[in-house]
């Protein structure tokens, strides 16, 4: 939803129009199904019908021309057949939506009543700004209220649908529903003179200041991620952020970083809570990276929701120009999510780009209930997911043991509480488990995507040492070990060119050969997320567990030949 107001007016204005126009094209007009169905409401109550003139933003999902092509290049990639990318010309040229198909769905939004309906370069998706009347014409869709945790919210209570003329263009739709949100994956934030001071005995359990990390995990030998282009993705006013990043730089010793802001959408406002998260995102990748990017590119939505963040993923994907972007933001799977951004994360697969996602924080209750789900959009089997450690050092910078990020039940793993967390990880709901994944062995019966892939440091009290909104705070969360491993891949990309592919393949078809895993991983064996226990070799709490990446770039070194 627009905060635009002279948008909300025009919208307002349009909806009793719409909402009439709407009801007369419903009496013949031949339907059909999209990917976006009524949403679950589990034990939830739907309650009166939302009123016409509810404003929303929405996200219509086009269906790639060759999806079988891209597959096609995307399982030789994940596979390791093939090191061939393609560049956003042909993607164009090959794969994106017809221009006349994704004129013919802005044509049918205006038609409905929508507003401000603008086409994304690489015609991936259409957005526009309505109302629960336009939806209702648009989409053939019922909104109605429901109650959730104290707010008003509400969701699409039936599937949603478009006129047969558009069968096989629309892939789904996003922006219906406000049940389930996406959030940032930060657990705990606390001044920095409620932190206890780093001890220096063996195996300290203690918080480290960001650059310790590249030591910690044995990337300080490696060259930084100078030649690389990282991509964050955030929300609302970042103005602050980009004042802290730099002046962090600076108190660690490190040149500032080159920060460019790409607005996705309308200016969104200020968010002081979020601004932590979007400081920690560039401070993590650049410590991580040595020190130096070639460039932090923050893909700026409007408002931290839903149809915002499919607008900014797919915005790096169109871009194409960040080779890395991360993610420390989901929520709990719906079932329809995936069907609009999983071909966007598809795309920057193909393209050669890498998202890498924070697991989430709330253990195995990230949708409210034990291993009731994952989360999303950490679980779609084209982005690298990210889980939680607790790390002991020596020295605040030798590695001395990990365990996984624990915690044992909703009270103190459920994210809202802010009491603990623990690293989030599971079976999806809803993702089918990748071949990569499948062909590992890892999953034993399930055919169904396991999260996460790799984790990093996220306990609070081994956590990180920040500069943000004018103070230096302790933090902790998969949002500090997602941006970790974008940093840490950075300096194996820049060190390669930018020319290597997406890294889970590798990560799964070594991680479970134990000459090369003893070398490249940190097993974790210790450590629970309220619904599954840590053990030897890959597990729902923290995957293969966290890199020595001076071991794991020695091994692409050996794969690529260099």
């Amino acid at each position: 939803m627009s905060s635009h107001p002279s948008r909300l007016l025009r919208a307002l204005l349009v909806a009793s129009a719409a909402g009439a126009a709407g009801v007369a094209a419903h009496a013949g007009t031949a339907w059909t199904a999209t990917r976006t169905h009524a949403l679950d409401l589990g034990t939830l109550a739907a309650g009166a019908e939302v009123q016409p003139g509810q404003a929303l933003h929405v996200v219509v999902s086009l269906r790639l021309r060759d999806q079988a092509g891209l597959d096609a290049i995307t399982e030789a990639l994940t596979t390791g057949r093939s090191t061939r990318h393609i560049d956003a010309d042909e993607f164009l040229a090959r794969f994106a939506p017809a221009a006349a198909d994704a004129q013919a769905v802005a044509a049918h939004l205006r038609t409905a009543g929508f507003t401000h309906v603008t086409i994304a370069k690489n015609r991936l998706i259409v957005s526009a700004d309505g109302t629960a009347a336009t939806a209702k014409a648009a989409f053939n869709a019922e909104l109605r209220h429901v109650a959730v945790d104290g707010r008003d919210a509400f969701a699409n209570v039936t599937d949603v649908q478009v006129p047969a003329h558009l069968a096989g263009i629309v892939n789904g739709v996003k922006g219906l529903q406000t049940v389930h949100v996406p959030h940032v994956q930060l657990s705990r934030v606390d001044p920095i003179a409620n932190v206890r001071r780093p001890g220096t005995g063996a195996g300290d359990i203690v918080p480290h200041q960001l650059t310790e990390f590249e030591t910690i995990y044995d990337a300080a030998a490696l060259p930084t991620g100078s030649k690389t282009t990282v991509g964050i993705i955030a929300s609302g006013d970042i103005s602050q952020t980009l004042l802290d990043v730099p002046f962090w730089a600076g108190e660690q010793g490190i040149a500032a970083p080159t920060i460019e802001q790409v607005v996705v959408g309308t200016p969104g406002v200020p968010d002081a809570n979020s601004t932590v998260e979007w400081d920690l995102d560039g401070e993590t990748s650049v410590a991580a990276a040595g020190g130096a990017l070639q460039k932090v590119i923050y893909y700026v939505g409007t408002k931290l929701d839903g149809p915002s963040l499919t607008e900014a993923y797919n915005q790096a994907v169109s871009d194409n120009v960040a080779r890395i972007v991360n993610v420390s933001i989901g929520g709990c799977e719906t079932g329809n999510d995936e069907a609009t951004d999983d071909p966007i994360f598809q795309t920057a697969v193909a393209q050669g780009q890498t998202f890498t996602v924070a697991s989430g924080d709330s253990g195995a209750y990230t949708c409210g209930t034990k291993n009731g789900g994952v989360s999303y959009p950490a679980s779609s089997p084209y982005v690298v997911a990210v889980g939680g450690t607790q790390i002991q050092t020596t020295n605040q910078t030798t590695w001395v043991a990990e365990t996984g990020w624990s915690c044992s039940s909703f009270l103190n793993c459920f994210q809202i509480f802010g009491i603990h967390g623990g690293s989030g990880g599971g079976a999806s709901k809803v993702e089918k488990a990748p071949t990569w994944q499948l062909s590992s062995g890892v999953l034993g019966s399930s055919q169904m995507r396991g999260v996460p892939d790799i984790a990093f440091d996220a306990d609070f009290d081994s956590g990180g040492l920040m500069y943000a909104n004018g103070n230096h705070y302790q933090v902790a969360g998969t949002s500090m070990a997602a941006p970790m491993f974008m940093g840490f891949w950075a300096r194996v990309q820049s060190k390669h060119g930018n020319t290597l592919p997406f890294p889970s393949s590798s990560l799964y078809k070594y991680g479970v050969q134990k000459a090369y895993a003893s070398k490249m991983f940190h097993d974790v064996t210790v450590g629970n997320n309220g619904g599954q226990s840590a053990a030897a070799g890959w597990d729902y709490v923290t995957g293969f567990g966290s890199l020595d990446v001076g071991q794991f770039s020695a091994l692409v070194d050996k794969l690529v030949g260099k």
